[in-house]
């Protein structure tokens, strides 16, 4: 006798997931990145006011600077092998200690070192630099994947927020304090970046459909034995990088754009504001236009998701373009304002997706050390950048200068959307692996 099968359910449709910005670990994480972001806008800022009230020199302020930017290269390679070694978490907490101990050594040495506001520098730079990729891969820890694009927005908009109101809160405060209180403050801001963000878990990684794990013959930590050097594990993120051809081609791209478009404009932006316009007005309306664009790219890109994801990356960063472009013409001041807006939505419809690329697609126990490249080459390539396209201004001009950026922002980003897995900004399309 045969029977008939019953009827299946049917399947209910999954929940939808809850916004990242619910999650109360997530908020944490934010919390202390916009507390780090703050406290690194509003350090040079005070140390301008310091030169105001002769208590700091500008060749002083000079040195200042540059060790802090000296110790940010040098600690942000040793933070990726560190995040990778031991806890994310812990990471982040002694980094920002570090940055924190270094404010009230600044406060000291003002005035009356600088040998020691030098060394203060350059473990504020320590703190800053090694904490950066930490807090990339506890940002991987925290969230699950189909909201990491979500969450590095949001990341985003903490940072580019924090260079609008960082300088902005610290000249209100100087209205009422002194440079050594403003030091102290910036101390605490470090601090709480090391106190309120939590601890990472696995469940990020837990989530992940077996497409998107990596391969365990090749990723997998080792289970025992001595551990290898520092050297030897950075250069182990380099071999994880070198995996990726959308990853080294989009770090060729950041190079052109770093190192040429970013440092022609810092230089030529402030002459033409001058000279053309006749007004500092330009150069401020510019730089604030940029950050405004970023803002508003970081908002459309939480929730934007293009077909292809890398392809729509490569293009806003040769976007970047406009703003060299409009430094050559004698056009309006507004069609200056207007383009740098347009770069700064440009960059930030790169960089989210490219953070959450990178998370999905790099080995869980590298990760710390890959996004360390990354932040060496966007921080370590501008001062180069700025060193080589002062003198090429000075020689050939600042128009054939501006014109062979632009070209540089346009075409090498371009080229490297041809790279083979930069469509998707991995080896297959995300919308295959749901």
């Amino acid at each position: 006798m045969t029977t008939t099968p019953a009827p299946t359910a049917p399947k209910s449709p999954a929940p939808p997931s809850r916004s990242v910005l619910r999650d109360p670990a997530f908020l944490r994480l934010w919390a202390g990145t916009t507390a780090s972001g703050l406290a690194t806008w509003a350090l040079p800022f005070v140390l301008g006011l310091a030169v105001l009230h002769r208590d700091l020199g500008a060749a002083g302020l000079g040195l200042v600077l540059a060790a802090r930017t000296a110790g940010f290269l040098v600690a942000v390679a040793v933070g990726g092998v560190l995040a990778d070694r031991h806890s994310r978490r812990a990471v982040v907490l002694w980094s920002a200690l570090a940055a924190a101990t270094a404010a009230p050594l600044l406060a000291v040495g003002l005035g009356h070192s600088l040998a020691l506001m030098t060394a203060a520098a350059a473990l504020a730079g320590a703190g800053q630099g090694a904490c950066r990729p930490a807090f990339q891969a506890l940002t991987a820890e925290i969230v699950t994947p189909e909201r990491r694009q979500q969450a590095n927005a949001a990341m985003t908009v903490a940072v580019r927020s924090s260079t609008l109101a960082g300088p902005t809160l610290t000249a209100l405060l100087a209205a009422f304090l002194d440079v050594r209180t403003l030091l102290l403050g910036i101390g605490a801001l470090w601090l709480a970046a090391g106190l309120v963000p939590g601890r990472g878990t696995a469940r990020a990684t837990a989530s992940r459909s077996p497409e998107e794990l990596p391969d365990p013959s090749s990723d997998a930590p080792p289970a025992a034995g001595p551990r290898a050097g520092f050297r030897a594990e950075f250069l182990e993120g380099i071999r994880e990088a070198r995996r990726h051809p959308w990853f080294l081609a989009g770090l060729g791209a950041l190079v052109a754009v770093i190192a040429l478009g970013y440092s022609a404009t810092g230089v030529a932006l402030p002459l033409i504001s001058r000279d053309r316009y006749g007004t500092e007005w330009v150069l401020a309306a510019a730089m604030t236009a940029y950050t405004v664009g970023a803002l508003g790219g970081a908002l459309v890109i939480a929730r934007l998701r293009p077909r292809s994801p890398g392809w729509a990356a490569f293009a806003g960063l040769g976007a970047y373009g406009v703003a060299p472009l409009s430094l050559m013409l004698p056009v309006h001041p507004a069609v200056v304002v207007a383009a740098y807006a347009v770069a700064g939505i440009g960059i930030e419809l790169f960089n989210v997706p490219w953070f959450t690329a990178t998370q999905r697609e790099v080995a869980p126990d590298k990760l710390a050390r890959v996004s360390s490249l990354d932040f060496l080459v966007s921080y370590g390539l501008a001062p180069v950048g700025l060193a080589l396209i002062a003198p090429a201004i000075e020689r050939f001009g600042v128009t054939p200068v501006l014109a062979a950026c632009a070209a540089a922002c346009f075409l090498v980003p371009a080229a490297a959307a041809l790279v083979p897995t930069a469509r998707h900004f991995g080896r297959t399309d995300p919308a295959t692996r749901d």
